[in-house]
């Protein structure tokens, strides 16, 4: 059992949960995640770690209620327990430079990270990281609407420069995640990579853009899971003619 420490609501759909897992935060690395059961009735469901803090022991989750069991999870209060928490899992986000075989490898100088919607979830652990070991982090953010905004002041403490975009204009510039990418290029911003996290059209429509500025980018991949080890072939995808399961070749 995963005791909830503290719970916290980012907007009227979107929760977070910071829950004491002590081996999983003393291994844990943005970009990996945990799977979790609330009750012994229950589904598993595979959820980003968002943050997490060694000394404390504890593991921050983000998520959005879409189905019954984030329904369910979303019922539990500060003080109670969540049946299974497992991890972490998954391959950690690389933010190193591979790009110079004949040095050693060190940090990317310059990264843009751009979160869409809930994926900003998973998208700050990276920026953070990247932040700690001395990048440049430029980070684009977008939600639908203002009411849908969460972790504006987590990213901005994170990066040292920011873009907020909703697509009816209600905060921050209006447009697409895209625009601002493109515009930041267009000014001669230049990255050593790009880390793209969110819907799927999203992540299509910026690597479609870095693809013509020759930007190194990579996306996360979320389909379904189901044991988060292999196993079960359920997160099966093609990445460049291979068969890949996005549960330990990624996400």
């Amino acid at each position: 059992m995963a005791l909830i420490q503290h719970k916290r609501r980012l907007n009227p759909t979107v929760t977070l949960m910071e829950v004491s897992a002590p081996l999983i935060a003393k291994k844990a690395q943005p970009g990996q995640f945990i799977i979790l059961r609330v009750d012994e009735h229950g589904e598993r469901i595979p959820l980003t770690i968002s943050d997490y803090d060694r000394e404390r022991g504890a593991v921050t989750i983000i998520f959005q209620k879409v189905g019954l069991t984030t329904e369910l999870l979303d019922r539990l209060e500060e003080g109670d327990d969540i049946l299974d928490f497992v991890g972490p899992l998954g391959t950690p986000t690389d933010l190193l430079d591979r790009e110079h075989p004949g040095l050693e490898l060190g940090p990317v100088k310059r990264v843009a990270v751009i979160g869409g919607g809930v994926g900003c979830a998973i998208a700050y652990p990276v920026a953070k990281k990247l932040h700690q070991q001395g990048t440049e982090v430029h980070s684009i953010v977008g939600f639908r609407n203002k009411d849908l905004v969460i972790l504006e002041e987590e990213f901005r403490a994170v990066s040292d420069r920011f873009v907020m975009m909703t697509d009816d204009g209600s905060y921050g510039e209006k447009g697409l995640v895209t625009n601002a990418l493109e515009k930041l290029i267009g000014e001669g911003e230049t990255y050593d990579e790009v880390i793209a996290i969110g819907p799927l059209v999203m992540m299509k429509f910026v690597t479609q853009l870095t693809k013509q500025h020759n930007i190194k980018t990579v996306v996360s991949m979320n389909p379904i899971m189901i044991d988060g080890t292999g196993m079960c072939g359920g997160c099966r995808l093609t990445v460049g003619g291979e068969v890949k399961f996005a549960c330990v070749d990624g996400p």
